[in-house]
Order: C-alpha cells, then structure tokens, then sequence
C-alpha cells in the first residue's frame, strides 16, 4: 500500500516499562502464546472460531476495563493491543483466572498491527481511551489523533463501524475535535444516539478515577464511519433487543 510508510511514522505509544511484577512476568512468558495474536495477517473467524463482531481496543493500560467489558459482553470478541508489558501480563493474567474466551491480546505497536495484520473493512468498533495527550505544544505533533491516522483507522472499520474515544484533558478534546471536524467520512453521534450498550459502555478505569479527583471532565466522543457510496443511517444492530 502506498501510504504504508507515512502510517509507520505515526506511534501509538511512548514505551514506559515501569515495574513489572513476578506474576506478570510470569503471565506474559507463559499466556502470551495461549491468548496473544498470531504475527501474520488475522483472520478473525480462525481466531475466536465465530463469526461475533470485533472490537479492538488500543492502549488498554493495565487491562482491567477490556477485561470487564469482554466479560460484560461474551456476545463480542476483543482485541487488546498494548506495549506496556506490566500490562499486558495484568490483563492475561484476568484473562485466564475469569476465563475469558472471548479477548485476545497484541504487545506491539498498534499502527503496526493495523498496518500489517488487520484486514481492511473488518473491524466493527475501534476504541481509544485515554491516549497519552502530550501537553507540551511541540509534543503535539506525537499525538495519535492524527488525519493520517484516521484515514487508517476509517480503512480498518467496517462500512458504519464505530470509533469511541475518550479523554479527560480538555486541550486534547478540542485537538480530537478539530482533527474530526475536518473528516467527512465519519459522522459524530451526539448522546451515542440509538447504538445499542456495548457499543458505548465503558467501565470507569483508574486513570480516569485519577482525573476526576484533580477535576478534570472527561470527554467520550462517539464517530461512524460512513458508507462508502451511501449516507443513510444504519446501526450495528437493534438497540431494544440489547438490553
């Protein structure tokens, strides 16, 4: 693909390895293989042996609120990509304790898997909470809210799939907004408008608990990709039997 090289030069992550713990470790050397992604081109049906929708989660922290969420919804496979090795043990960790059948873990880049193992039109949510906001203005230019981004991110979706992002700095809540604002294939939802719950529930993570108590409000932003020829509004499926 012609643009690869430009989607490469975007980095999700700024690697903070911090502390592991033994049993982490432990986790990561030993359940990365049962529930960590193959290295080739995925094939999601060979993967969760279903044909369920997939959400992909990037950045996902510690673990704990993909975890709640996969075990909230059994009728939804996840993907979890997430470098921070401490991390990645935590959720593997949950994973295999709540047997969880239903999530799947990557510890590389997240534009890398996107890039390279995704393929195109397959996902059926993306969603980003609380990426790293850079606050120094120079910084800026490293945040993963980016058009080249995206358009990469518009290419993974499925026609009308969802893209939830959450924040609780203000500065990057008007960056993520002017960023979308100029994307005319995604259309905002205001008050996540007829998607049915595990379209738009996310659990409360500690990060955010953080903010809260420094009073900072947190911004959910809800997008759907549109159709490629068709703008009429269709959603994933009918809210009333979701509930």
């Amino acid at each position: 693909m012609n643009n690869t090289k430009h989607y490469r030069t975007i980095r999700s992550f700024v690697k903070r390895e911090g502390r592991i713990t033994p049993a982490q470790k432990t986790a990561f050397e030993t359940l990365l293989p049962i529930y960590g992604l193959p290295t080739t081109r995925l094939d999601f049906s060979d993967i969760f042996k279903n044909q369920l929708p997939v959400f992909l989660e990037i950045g996902f922290g510690m673990g704990q609120s993909l975890a709640e969420m996969a075990a909230a919804f059994p009728e939804i496979n996840f993907i979890g990509v997430e470098v921070h090795r401490p991390g990645v043990g935590a959720l593997l960790q949950a994973i295999h304790e709540r047997h969880l059948s239903n999530i799947r873990i990557s510890s590389i880049d997240a534009v890398t898997l996107l890039t390279e193992q995704i393929p195109d039109h397959s996902l059926d949510k993306i969603q980003i909470f609380f990426p790293d906001p850079w606050h120094k203005k120079r910084h800026h230019k490293r945040r993963l809210i980016q058009p080249a981004f995206i358009q990469l991110v518009y290419q993974k979706l499925k026609p009308q799939g969802i893209l939830h992002i959450a924040t609780d700095w203000q500065d990057y809540a008007d960056h993520i907004t002017a960023v979308m604002d100029q994307e005319s294939r995604f259309k905002s939802l205001n008050d996540a408008e007829k998607l049915p719950r595990e379209y738009t529930w996310r659990p409360t993570t500690k990060y955010e608990q953080r903010g809260e108590r420094l009073h900072h409000v947190t911004h959910d932003f809800l997008f759907i990709s549109k159709r490629p020829l068709f703008q009429q509004e269709f959603f994933p499926s009918d809210p009333d039997n979701n509930r």
